[in-house]
């Protein structure tokens, strides 16, 4: 019989849902997989055809957007989640994101199985300082020394950040489907820019650091710079050469992603961008903040350059402007076939898995 493993996902939107939706269906084959997760307006109106039909999905209901700031509603959730693995007996629980991770972590207790937890990037890094951060990192620290969870995180740097708040941890990097991007690129027509391109792709939110981007705009005015997407802080970016595409589906972002050169990630950290990856497969000149994930990835002045200030950045565009440095661009993209591809991720995962269920 296969050995089970229960995935626990309540932020099912977005990069994790794209993350945890690749993992699910990478681990069929080897495990008996099932699959306990919450509604979001994030979350793809077609999720279920996007997964296996070997999974086994199980909505967690009484997750309704209440966990975290309403103790009486994380009761039932840890109920619930309890009963569910009452009822799978899986030998894996595998928790994905901080909020799953806090209410995993103290609902799971049990030594019948073993538990991990993947933060997908660690919320009081991504959301920067403040209030509110200083309290994700104090729970964190304490689920981290009190629970028996491995903490598996997506990059050497941030589970460096790991070490300072958990007792046990591991790192596989995070893959893309390499084949499934290729056929979407298929349909995209290739550009030959006569004059360079700056973008980035994502929310506009703080995590994203958009005022930073708009002053790397104002400090390079001669270059036109695009935003693939939007959000709530819209309006930080006030550069007269920033356009904002709003929300595009899929193949209509990539297709305006490829009418640029360099792609910009200056958020305040990550746990491995899938964008990230993407825009090295696409063979772009990458700039990306010095942080947590980033640095991991991009290793400067090999395959694309990290940088600290408005200016580190300004100065690269510039750079790029006179010279364009294809050979970085050529070694991002040999490293995503090399090490950030599906295959690889994959059989890390299933080596992780069955080194605990032995």
């Amino acid at each position: 019989m296969k050995k089970k493993i229960l995935m626990v996902c309540e932020a099912f939107g977005g990069g994790v849902f794209t993350y945890v939706r690749q993992l699910c269906n990478d681990m069929c084959d080897n495990f008996d997989i099932y699959l306990a997760y919450s509604l979001r307006p994030q979350t793809p109106k077609n999720y279920k055809t996007q997964l296996d039909p070997h999974i086994h999905l199980i909505e967690v209901k009484s997750w309704n957007g209440k966990s975290v700031t309403n103790i009486v509603n994380d009761k039932k959730v840890i109920n619930e989640l309890r009963q569910i693995a009452n009822t799978v007996q899986p030998d894996i629980i595998h928790l994905h994101s901080s909020i799953a991770g806090g209410i995993g972590r103290l609902a799971f207790k049990d030594n019948n199985y073993k538990l991990i937890y993947t933060p997908h990037g660690y919320a009081h890094i991504l959301m920067g300082s403040g209030i509110k951060s200083t309290i994700y990192k104090v729970v964190e620290k304490y689920l981290g020394k009190h629970s028996k969870a491995i903490t598996l995180t997506c990059t050497k740097s941030e589970d460096e950040v790991a070490k300072t708040l958990s007792r046990n941890t591991a790192y596989i990097e995070t893959g893309i489907d390499v084949k499934e991007l290729a056929n979407t690129l298929k349909g995209v027509k290739r550009h030959n820019n006569k004059e360079l391109k700056v973008y980035t792709v994502g929310r506009i939110a703080k995590q994203k650091r958009p005022e930073l981007f708009n002053k790397i705009a104002e400090l390079v005015p001669e270059v036109q710079f695009l935003w693939i997407g939007d959000g709530e802080l819209r309006e930080k970016l006030t550069a007269p050469n920033i356009t904002v595409t709003g929300w595009k589906e899929r193949n209509e972002a990539l297709k305006i992603a490829d009418t640029a050169d360099v792609f910009i990630l200056c958020s305040y950290g990550e746990a491995i961008a899938m964008s990230l990856i993407e825009n090295m497969y696409m063979e772009k000149l990458c700039l990306v903040s010095n942080t947590m994930g980033n640095k991991s990835v991009i290793n400067n002045g090999k395959n694309g350059y990290t940088c600290n200030v408005a200016k580190d950045y300004a100065k690269r565009i510039n750079e790029a402007v006179k010279d364009f440095p294809f050979e970085l661009a050529k070694q991002a993209y040999d490293d995503v076939l090399k090490i950030y591809n599906n295959d690889v991720m994959k059989g890390k995962y299933i080596n992780f898995y069955n080194s605990l269920v032995k």
